[in-house]
């Protein structure tokens, strides 16, 4: 881990055989920066709630390619309740051209390594659409489980769309990912 600034961490996966980690997680990210981002993605998207990234409940996260610097995703750990719940909500998705490359596996563990250790979440759930397949072998290449089905759960587009809700148990992945 190394620091960017007073605003920004930079956390970089094991990396290749020539020693160059394939992807660097941004945490702590600056605000204006973020939104300036989600904002141009608003036409496909809808609005991004900019106060939503002030809130102690959400942490939101920049997967960057190493070698060019792209971003190759965004990841959010949102709604965090603490108590004796200690849970929360994983959303991620990959930016055009950087899917099935391997870099936001390599984000998303660090991400949960993030959210089990510094933020001492004791379960994080990802909601997926069912027909979203890399999502899934993403999630259970991970060690989410498949705990459920939420029919007509979240509004995309303009529709109700079904979703499988995956979790995984900070136990569960330090046994899958050495976390």
């Amino acid at each position: 881990m190394r620091s960017l600034g007073a605003t920004k961490t930079l956390i970089c996966a094991g990396g290749n055989a020539g020693g160059a980690a394939a992807t660097c997680l941004i945490t702590s990210l600056e605000t204006s920066n973020f939104v300036t981002f989600e904002k141009s993605r608003m036409p496909r998207h809808g609005g991004w709630d900019t106060n939503r990234m002030k809130q102690d409940d959400f942490r939101a996260f920049l997967a960057c390619n190493n070698e060019t610097g792209a971003i190759a995703g965004v990841i959010n750990v949102s709604q965090i309740y603490r108590g004796p719940f200690q849970s929360a909500y994983l959303g991620f998705y990959a930016m055009e051209g950087h899917q099935g490359h391997g870099l936001m596996r390599e984000a998303l563990g660090l991400a949960l390594r993030v959210a089990f250790g510094q933020l001492k979440l004791h379960r994080l759930e990802a909601n997926v659409q069912p027909a979203n397949v890399r999502s899934i072998a993403l999630v259970k290449s991970l060690g989410f489980r498949l705990e459920g089905f939420s029919p007509l759960y979240l509004k995309i587009a303009g529709r109700w769309r079904d979703h499988e809700r995956w979790a995984i148990l900070r136990e569960q992945f330090a046994r899958t990912n050495g976390g």
